[in-house]
């Protein structure tokens, strides 16, 4: 991958652009934040946090980097990169964003497969200071912040993509930072997703939600996509690995977890959906 730094970061404390320099990030207030030695930068202050330490833990980090480097999800993942590498030709640059960006998997794919004819600036951002450390850790050519989607830290209409990926979107502050004409890249759970996971844990499954189809204020339709797969877990861990990264396992009761941890193998469905709108400004 040919690859630049993304620069357009703001200050998460007035909004001011940061400016990188001697070990930090600094405003023109004189707001400054310290890169830590694996790379990254937390730009969540105090008064952005629900909790002293908010996001998935450091063992939910650890189970998803098992799973996901594992391959089992690779085709998301390259689905991901074929819509966002659609969006530039050969030669051409693009600014990407990954809101929620856990680990850094997903853009560690979009980057592998990019290859040399394109130059991506890529920018990670997940609450979690534990996915992002694991994420600087394992990607250098990527710029990695602790950060909230509530309140990126990220310059006005800077960004050409933003990825949404079984996360949670914040579409005002999507369309701030995209540029006319840019693309929201979300990924989302069908109805049969990890169903066979689910008959296990839970006593009953809920009726699945209908879709909605209504792109979000200053938004178009640009594309839509059905992907179905099955995969193989072959042992405890990955089936405990990817009970772990998902919001079930705190949702399922202890009697549903243990059924899954008796479990020597399963066959689980993938079933995503992957919608990209374009931001069109009114005005």
């Amino acid at each position: 991958m040919s690859s630049t730094t993304f620069t357009a970061l703001a200050c998460p404390l007035d909004g001011e652009p940061l400016r990188q320099g001697d070990g930090a990030w600094r405003c023109a207030a004189g707001h400054g934040f310290d890169i830590a030695r694996q790379g990254y930068v937390n730009l969540l202050p105090v008064q952005h946090k629900r909790s002293r330490d908010p996001g998935d833990s450091k063992a939910m980090v650890a189970a998803r980097r098992r799973f996901l480097e594992a391959g089992h999800y690779r085709p998301i993942a390259e689905a991901v990169a074929r819509a966002v590498l659609a969006q530039v030709p050969a030669g051409a640059s693009l600014s990407c964003l990954d809101a929620g960006c856990g680990e850094g998997y997903y853009l560690r794919e979009l980057a592998q497969a990019a290859g040399d004819e394109r130059t991506l600036a890529l920018l990670g951002v997940d609450i979690s200071k534990w996915a992002v450390l694991a994420a600087a850790k394992q990607q250098q050519a990527a710029t990695w912040v602790v950060g909230t989607n509530a309140h990126l830290p990220v310059q006005d209409h800077s960004l050409d993509v933003v990825l949404c990926l079984f996360g949670f979107p914040v579409y005002p502050e999507f369309a701030r930072v995209l540029k006319p004409g840019g693309v929201l890249l979300r990924v989302d759970a069908g109805p049969d997703h990890l169903r066979e996971l689910r008959e296990i844990i839970y006593p009953s499954l809920k009726p699945p939600r209908a879709d909605d189809d209504t792109p979000p204020p200053g938004f178009a339709p640009l594309a839509r996509e059905t992907l179905r797969d099955t995969i193989e877990l072959d042992g405890a861990e990955p089936i405990a690995d990817l009970l772990a990264m998902t919001p079930h396992l705190h949702r399922a009761k202890a009697e549903g977890r243990e059924r899954a941890a008796a479990l020597a193998s399963l066959t689980v469905t993938l079933d995503v959906r992957l919608t990209q709108w374009v931001y069109q400004p009114v005005g």
